[in-house]
Parts: structure tokens; C-alpha cells; sequence
């Protein structure tokens, strides 16, 4: 049985939660976001909760139970809080920059990174080091964090690289004579 499942998704102020069949949108104040659930799981809406039961008691009906539940929260979160990644740069001469839609980077290569801003993601560098990206969408802010960290991934040595904020980085000890 999912403990996810059994909690619904309470439905904010200002956000509007349209559930045709198994289409679910909700449009909120950063934007729109649809989901469509699987034939495995029943959604509804009961005053202000989005309740997701699974169809019957199968073993793919039970996964998808929570999962869904969880996706379905992070659409109504999405448009009314939206979610945020902080990625940090470490290293000499490493610094980031908005210009115009792109995201510059230099970390170290022999010409700048220039990284296209994706539609509905908006990128922030309040420093040099610091990197923030927002966005409605959860999967789309995580992806687009991960690929400007694969740019230059943090090294072990000297922890140099980019790095989530809240990353430890495991480091290694030099070679000794």
C-alpha cells in the first residue's frame, strides 16, 4: 500500500485544477501545466483536494498510486509556487553571466560555454559563482540544472567545478612522494 497515496494534494488559493477524465490542468500564477494519468489510477477532486486511487489491486496499479499522486502534486505546486535550483562554481577564473537569452559560462575551457535559455525557465546569477535557475516545471528546472553542471562536473582534488548548492563534495588526497 502507498503511504504517498493515501495523503491528497490540497489545491491553493488562486490555482484552478481542471480534471477532464484523465487529463489534469492547473493553471496558476507562473503558468500552466498539464498531466495525464494512467489507465492504472483514478483521480478526483473533493473540495479543495485532489485524491489519487488506484483502479484495482494489482501490483502496476499500486506503483503507479503514489507516483502519480507525486506528479500531480508537483504540477499544482509548479504553477503556484514553482521550484528552484542552486548550483555554486568553484575554481580561478571559473564566473557566469546572463546575456540577453543565454547563460555564459567560463570554467576553465579555452572559449566560453554559451548555454540556450529553454522557454519557461528563467536563470539568475546574483554573483559571479552563483547560478539560480526557476522554474514552473520540476523535471525542466532539474534537467536544465544538471546539464549546466555536466559542463564541468566537480573534480575530487580541489573541488573545483559545478556543483548544487547543497553538494558535498567527497574530496581525495594528493599524490604523496
Amino acid at each position: 500500500m502507498s503511504r504517498v497515496g493515501l495523503i491528497p494534494v490540497y489545491i491553493p488559493d488562486g490555482v484552478n485544477v481542471d480534471l477532464q477524465g484523465r487529463e489534469l490542468t492547473a493553471k496558476g500564477k507562473l503558468g500552466e501545466l498539464s498531466l495525464t494519468f494512467v489507465d492504472d489510477v483514478e483521480p478526483s477532486i473533493e473540495e479543495n483536494q485532489l485524491w489519487v486511487k488506484p483502479v484495482n489491486d494489482s501490483m502496476t496499479a499500486r506503483k503507479m498510486w503514489g507516483t502519480y499522486r507525486s506528479l500531480a502534486s508537483n504540477v499544482i505546486v509548479g504553477v503556484s509556487e514553482g521550484f528552484t535550483r542552486e548550483l555554486e562554481i568553484n575554481g580561478v577564473g571559473y564566473r557566469a553571466a546572463v546575456q540577453g537569452k543565454d547563460l555564459v559560462l567560463q570554467l576553465g575551457y579555452s572559449h566560453e560555454v554559451k548555454f540556450p535559455i529553454p522557454e519557461g525557465i528563467k536563470i539568475d546569477c546574483p554573483s559571479q559563482t552563483e547560478v539560480t535557475i526557476t522554474g514552473a516545471d520540476k523535471q525542466e528546472v532539474g534537467s536544465v540544472a544538471a546539464k549546466i553542471r555536466s559542463f564541468r562536473p566537480p573534480e575530487p582534488f580541489k573541488g573545483k567545478g559545478v556543483k548544487y548548492k547543497e553538494e558535498q563534495i567527497v574530496r581525495k588526497e594528493g599524490k604523496k612522494k
